[in-house]
């Protein structure tokens, strides 16, 4: 019996594994963002921000040290275009809510259900054992950061920017390097400065 290798088979395995490659490359990389704001707002009248009593990070009536993180990088940001801080009836609040959870994904793994890899000598030949897991299961943590700036007189939200992304574990040991990088790309695309 000869083997004829079905080249047709080997490209396809061979797209699939490159696909999967790139597609773990593109969930190493930094968060997913989303902005959106109210295209009507005149963002150049705003001269003030602040904060409320209680933020979306707060919990059973005291401030977290993610609030803390959130206020020092929103304060950071909100000063370089422009704005002052002031506790006394600011044009802008600044909310923000964050959470992160496990997500559970089941994945095939390419290599056993097509018979490559380390086994690739039984291609075409016959099968793996029965009890050869050919699906894996990835669980990771998946974090997510809401930023709201309102108009404080009109209560009326007036820019949103949402980051969700995969947390690593060295990400997780400093969440204040985490929440400054993400506030400061959200904030990249923050629209207005005030009109001095």
């Amino acid at each position: 019996m000869s083997f004829k290798p079905n080249f047709t088979r080997l490209a396809a395995a061979l797209a699939l594994t490159t696909a999967l490659f790139a597609a773990g490359c593109a969930t190493t990389g930094g968060p997913k963002t989303r902005i959106d704001y109210d295209k009507a707002a005149d963002f150049s009248v705003y001269r003030t921000y602040g904060f409320p009593k209680e933020t979306g990070t707060d919990r059973g009536g005291y401030s977290t040290l993610m609030t803390s993180y959130l206020k020092q990088a929103m304060s950071t940001q909100m000063e370089a275009r422009g704005y002052k801080y002031t506790e006394e009836h600011p044009d802008l609040l600044v909310n923000f809510y964050m959470n992160t959870r496990e997500r559970t994904e089941s994945r095939p793994d390419a290599r056993m259900s097509l018979g490559y890899g380390y086994y690739g000598y039984r291609y075409g030949l016959y099968n793996a054992w029965p009890l050869y897991d050919e699906d894996r299961t990835v669980t990771y943590k998946v974090g997510t950061l809401n930023l709201d700036i309102v108009d404080a007189e009109k209560k009326q939200l007036v820019w949103e920017g949402v980051a969700e992304g995969r947390v690593s574990e060295e990400e997780l040991q400093n969440p204040k390097v985490t929440i400054n990088a993400v506030v400061t790309e959200l904030m990249r695309q923050y629209p207005g400065r005030p009109n001095m």
